[in-house]
């Protein structure tokens, strides 16, 4: 039983262990961090040569964050509105299909 007042002992461990024949003490590094980041970036790359013309991303609209803070604030939304999608000449249906995102509750 613990006795008196101290401070549950809550240790965070960063470091990664690699199990060996004596025991884990071997520490895991990351020594490939550099060449992880280019076959990233390289995927990346090869997935937009890929789907070319088209855009990674659906096609969502800009909009301002809500309060006064955040107002300066470019964002993603959530979808265009149906009107939208009409003024642009667009079905609802057609625009989800060409990768343009629905907002259907707005």
């Amino acid at each position: 039983m613990v006795k008196h007042n101290n401070v549950i002992p809550n240790i965070h461990c960063h470091k990664k262990y690699l199990e060996s024949s004596r025991g884990p003490l071997k520490v895991r590094l990351n020594l490939n961090q550099a060449s992880k980041k280019k076959t990233r970036r390289l995927a990346r790359a090869a997935k937009a040569a890929k789907v070319a013309p088209r855009p990674l991303q659906k096609l969502r609209p800009a909009v301002r964050c809500q309060t006064q803070r955040y107002s300066a604030k470019l964002r993603l939304g959530r979808g265009f509105t149906i009107a939208e999608i009409k003024a642009a000449g667009m079905t609802p249906k057609y625009a989800a299909t060409v990768g343009v995102v629905v907002d259907h509750r707005r």
